[in-house]
């Protein structure tokens, strides 16, 4: 689960990410209006949290250019504001929710879970894809109703095959979904052959078929047999 969290607040956002981090999700961040564009240019999420009142431009700015990309993402409204206007204009934009601060960060991450739920997994907290059961509220994977431990980026990345089944996804796709702007800090794929190659060896050794394949000079294609 991929999320943005857009806060000028320096001490608060770093408790969101630290908070968020600690359930399980990548997070990335962005401190005012310009760095919050160039995240949502270069990269999709699954969620955004966004304040309205950010150095050099408006939050509700981010939600227009959002929704003017035809991103898909969750996206959470944070504001000292009460104003009853400022909640509907942000509803009525394409804001799925509307946070008040101060607020627990417990309740923060509910909110984001169930919009992920409710927008990303069609209100489901669970996937099965044959012998495979994920639950994505608790991070666990069964196969054949036995656990299967997987790290946190194995996890990520058998959620993301299975739900591109049948798509041919492309090294560079997989590497700015899961890794985001992180993908700066290498020069090769080496990283990214080695956690496939230990989930491949994971779901075989559970009983799975091979339903990854990889493409040759492309990428990776899950397949439905």
């Amino acid at each position: 689960m991929k999320v943005l969290v857009i806060e000028d607040e320096l001490a608060l956002l770093q408790d969101i990410r630290n908070y968020l981090e600690g359930a399980n999700m990548t997070v990335e961040t962005a401190s005012d209006y310009q760095q919050a564009l160039s995240k949502i240019s270069g990269f999709d999420y699954d969620c955004l949290v966004v304040d309205i009142n950010l150095p050099h431009g408006s939050g509700f700015d981010i939600i227009h250019k959002l929704k003017a990309q035809e991103s898909k993402a969750g996206i959470i409204i944070i504001s000292a504001r009460h104003s009853l206007d400022d909640k509907i204009k942000g509803l009525n934009i394409g804001a799925d929710d509307y946070l008040v601060k101060p607020f627990h960060l417990s309740e923060l991450n509910a909110r984001i879970n169930s919009i992920i739920r409710r927008r990303i997994l069609d209100g489901n907290n669970l996937t099965t894809f044959h012998e495979i059961r994920i639950d994505h509220t608790a991070q666990t994977v069964t196969i054949h109703d036995k656990p299967v431990l997987l790290t946190h980026k194995e996890f990520d990345l058998l959620v993301y095959f299975i739900s591109n089944k049948n798509k041919v996804l492309s090294q560079l796709s997989i590497v700015e979904h899961l890794w985001m702007d992180e993908i700066e800090l290498v020069d090769s794929y080496a990283f990214l052959y080695t956690h496939i190659r230990n989930l491949r060896k994971k779901m075989q050794d559970a009983g799975c078929p091979n339903y990854l394949k990889s493409i040759y000079g492309i990428g990776y294609k899950w397949e439905d047999q």
